[in-house]
């Protein structure tokens, strides 16, 4: 009931949803005075020991998939003979609502929109957890446009000796039922792959591809009908954006992409290829596009204003050339894995090891996500070190010390980020605890960027100095160059 306090500690305000086994509803945390979601198991299942071994583990699955494409748990308990699991409250809607609304998205903001709900699945999948009902419905989108995978509630471990969930029983949602859950068969990540493929075919038509009128019906078409083509329904859509969506949605488990994370690297060449050919939001800087695009407040404090750049013009021949050559230059150098700007040599960048040190935080509480801290030049993209989510930033700066384990002379600095568009700056010094002097000039930072820094002395510490976060920056890898 509306007001009701649960556990002594969470009060009920509104119902956000229902589904066949649980409710939502928008809590709010007496004790640590915040907004939470609460997710409560109907009472007519909790008398069966199985739909509440069922919603337990979802908990405990979902406890241990900390990563920002994915809904945390707070909190999970009973009151009543009725099971509930505490969650983020995500303010903002489910990507069902957005497709509804929108229809057909933006081949650029598809593939992001993806590439971020595979990330999520990516790592789970990592952690032995098939999710197996991906769906849009279960892609919660908040302020920022990040996405965050939630609901959990059929997902299966894939220890052998987990026989909660047996082979043969029928789980999932018709619309994005992988042809093997259909006919009861084993699965695995492959089968959230095939799941996020019917995903990106609805963001891209702004349909199912199988629609009819039972679950049965669209089950049946899901395991005999061939993958209906994206350009067929949507012919600006690029072949190679097509060809991944096949893939994804191959009939075999066999001949779907190897793992989740191969899936993503295809994404991201489809990425390239669609914002070096001029088509994307942020012209031919690799930039992932978000869903929104809000207006965060800026803060007054920034040491500098940001240099601005004199645009030229250029004729139409050139100008054609220029998008052309600058299309095949990015996917070159993503799919390769190289440089993709500065006036170095791409080949220098990695010839200086460097190791992430700390978080550095002066004008803060001191810290900054410390816990994933190494995640930014541990050799993994997918990993990263994040800042604070900030609404304002009224501080000069937050950032992430680097160790080069001796002084060095670095010529060149790339950063990595999946989520761009946030401004920083490389200091360095010879004391990890301070007293840092700028080393390139301010710049913002795309998918893969490189900083030019002031040549001549060597360092054993440099910073990565973010002076406006745009809400929230990602640093998923930093590679350091020396002179050639």
């Amino acid at each position: 009931m509306i007001g009701e306090l649960i556990s002594g500690r969470y009060e009920i305000e509104e119902l956000v949803g229902t589904g066949g086994m649980s409710s939502v509803y928008r809590a709010r945390d007496t004790v640590l005075e915040r907004r939470v979601a609460l997710k409560v198991l109907h009472e007519h299942f909790s008398a069966d020991p199985e739909y509440v071994e069922r919603f337990r583990r979802e908990a405990r699955a979902i406890a241990r998939l900390n990563h920002p494409n994915i809904v945390t748990v707070i909190d999970r308990g009973e009151f009543g003979n009725r099971q509930f699991i505490v969650f983020e409250h995500i303010p903002g809607e489910n990507l069902k609502e957005v497709v509804e609304r929108e229809g057909q998205l933006p081949v650029p903001q598809a593939l992001a929109l993806t590439h971020q709900i595979a990330r999520g699945l990516a790592f789970a999948h990592e952690r032995g957890v098939v999710h197996r009902d991906v769906k849009p419905q279960n892609v919660l989108l908040d302020e920022s446009g990040t996405a965050k995978v939630t609901d959990f509630g059929i997902a299966r471990s894939l220890d052998p000796e987990d026989e909660l969930t047996q082979t043969g029983t029928l789980l999932g949602t018709s619309d994005y039922i992988a042809p093997e859950q259909a006919s009861g068969q084993p699965v695995d990540a492959r089968t959230d792959q095939y799941s996020l493929g019917v995903l990106l075919y609805e963001l891209l038509t702004g349909e199912v591809p199988y629609p009819a009128d039972s679950f049965m019906a669209v089950a049946m078409r899901h395991l005999r009908d061939p993958v209906p083509s994206v350009r067929e329904r949507r012919p600006d859509v690029p072949n190679r954006v097509d060809e991944l969506v096949a893939r994804a949605m191959a009939k075999r488990p066999e001949d779907r992409f190897r793992s989740t994370k191969t899936m993503m690297a295809a994404i991201e060449a489809a990425l390239a290829d669609d914002v070096g050919a001029g088509s994307g939001p942020n012209g031919a800087t690799g930039v992932l596009p978000r869903v929104q695009q809000p207006s965060p407040s800026r803060s007054a404090a920034r040491p500098r204003p940001r240099p601005r750049k004199r645009r030229r013009r250029f004729s139409p021949l050139l100008l054609a050339f220029l998008v052309v050559a600058a299309g095949a230059i990015a996917l070159g150098l993503i799919l390769a894995g190289r440089d993709g700007g500065g006036s170095g040599g791409a080949g220098s960048i990695g010839a200086v090891k460097l190791t992430a040190f700390k978080d550095y935080d002066p004008q803060g509480d001191g810290s900054e996500h410390p816990e994933s801290v190494a995640n930014a030049t541990d050799g993994d993209v997918s990993t990263f070190w994040t800042t604070e989510t900030y609404r304002a930033f009224s501080k000069p700066g937050v950032g992430l010390i680097l160790d080069a384990g001796k002084d060095v002379t670095i010529e060149q600095l790339q950063i990595v980020s999946d989520e761009p568009g946030f401004t920083a700056e490389i200091l360095a010094g010879d004391n990890p605890t301070g007293g840092f002097v700028p080393f390139s000039e301010e710049q913002e930072i795309g998918r893969r960027t490189t900083l030019e820094l002031a040549g001549g002395k060597s360092y054993r510490y440099y910073v990565v100095w973010i002076t406006d976060p745009n809400r929230r920056a990602h640093v998923n890898e930093v590679r350091a160059g020396s002179p050639n």
